[in-house]
């Protein structure tokens, strides 16, 4: 019999100063059943069903990972002598958390064995130094270094579209280590392209307040800007923050050493470590948001649009600099999220080996059944439909593209029809 680990519920007793004026309940528990052990046949269902709500998970999924046991001492705390021994020659990014730019904290590179002697001279001055609160954070070790058995994928999330675009390119991933002291922290912030996000404690305690999709609206201040820290005492202003009276109180999380915490697609969050903390992170995207993500790069473009509204009429090739500015923004911009459709979409076509009445084979090795392979097409192409026929889309250049996306579409849509019965 299969044993999979319980998912556990906690929520804590204290709330950002503008929530205790609210009435009481003001954070709500996390759901906690137990998940049931899979088949095999699909790794969908966290995503799909309920289960969504169940976004702690139980240390039990991470206690054979290597991070756990050659990054932490016997006392649970950050081995810095393994760490400066394997990395100390990396070149890694720190945030400043003292320091706000825009919604975000400034970046500096530095050594990571300079990063340590930093951290712990910051515990020696009692968790204070002249340089401020620095925090290690999104830094590619997978990218950079080897990571091999460092940790394991958790099944349940192994669907990832997005770090398989990726390393198909060998340029980049969404994948990522945090580390930093206690009273390090991560801004008010809904994750890149609406992804989905999983986030497993390696050592340390944090702090999470977790906001549902469209709750955000009701945080926004005079001027309409979200805000940089949901904890601050300016929420207490009405003038500033007219209504956040509206706002529903946020899903509080704490998340001790070895537990997972799943972001859902869409929520915007802010998280505290409380304790000295070092995490493994993913972004990652599927099937199941892939329409959130296309619905969030069309509010992108239209945000630039409206930014740059005014020389519509005199900038030659407005719609060309729309999409350069959308992607130096975000990330991505429609070109290559095509590209991204394409290459998830051609490597899925290749798992289809035949089609017959009731039959699909796959090639062996590739780690997904007939089923999640036709799911997956099916999603591709409904979201293709939409890119297709979108007016901005249309104005991308795609002489160049190694196939038309019409040609692309209708592939897919073949496919799917002829698998219609399974």
């Amino acid at each position: 019999m299969v044993s999979v680990p319980e998912v556990v519920s906690r929520s804590t007793s204290f709330s950002p100063p503008w929530l205790k004026c609210k009435a009481a309940g003001a954070s709500r528990p996390v759901s906690g059943s137990r998940p049931k052990p899979g088949s095999g046949t699909s790794t969908l269902h966290p995503w799909k069903s309920p289960r969504a709500r169940q976004n702690l998970h139980s240390g039990a999924f991470t206690e054979s990972w290597g991070s756990r046991r050659h990054w932490v001492t016997p006392g649970g705390k950050p081995d810095f002598d393994y760490l400066l021994q394997n990395y100390g020659d990396v070149v890694v990014p720190v945030a400043n958390c003292g320091v706000q730019e825009y919604n975000s904290n400034p970046k500096e590179h530095m050594l990571f064995r300079d990063y340590i002697s930093y951290w712990k001279e910051f515990i020696q001055g009692d968790y204070s130094s002249p340089q401020g609160c620095l925090y290690l954070k999104d830094w590619h070790l997978c990218r950079d270094s080897s990571a091999e058995g460092l940790f394991t994928l958790p099944v349940y999330f192994s669907s990832d579209w997005l770090n398989e675009y990726w390393d198909t390119l060998d340029v980049d991933d969404y994948r990522f280590i945090y580390m930093g002291p206690t009273g390090s922290w991560s801004p008010f912030h809904a994750d890149i392209f609406r992804s989905f996000s999983w986030s497993v404690n390696i050592c340390g305690r944090k702090k999470w307040f977790f906001f549902p999709p469209g709750q955000e609206e009701a945080l926004r201040d005079c001027h309409g800007g979200l805000p940089y820290d949901v904890t601050a005492p300016s929420f207490l202003d009405s003038h500033l923050h007219p209504v956040h009276e509206h706002c529903s109180p946020p899903l509080e999380v704490m998340q001790e050493a070895g537990e997972m915490v799943f972001v859902p697609s869409g929520w915007h969050h802010q998280v505290h470590n409380l304790e000295d903390t070092i995490s493994i992170n993913h972004n990652w995207v599927n099937g199941c948001n892939l329409a959130n993500m296309w619905h969030f790069l069309q509010q992108e473009l239209c945000t630039v649009q409206k930014e740059i509204s005014e020389w519509r009429n005199t900038m030659p090739d407005w719609h060309h600099h729309c999409q350069i500015i959308m992607r130096s923004c975000s990330g991505i911009n429609f070109e290559e999220f095509y590209h991204f459709l394409e290459v998830i979409a051609k490597r899925r076509l290749l798992l289809v080996k035949d089609i017959g009445p009731g039959e699909v084979e796959r090639i062996e090795g590739s780690g997904l059944g007939p089923q999640q392979t036709i799911f997956d097409i099916g999603r591709i192409a409904e979201v293709l439909a939409s890119v297709v026929v979108n007016p901005d889309f249309q104005r991308v250049d795609t002489s160049m593209f190694s196939q038309r996306p019409e040609d692309l579409l209708q592939h897919l849509e073949e496919v799917v029809a002829a698998t219609e019965s399974l």
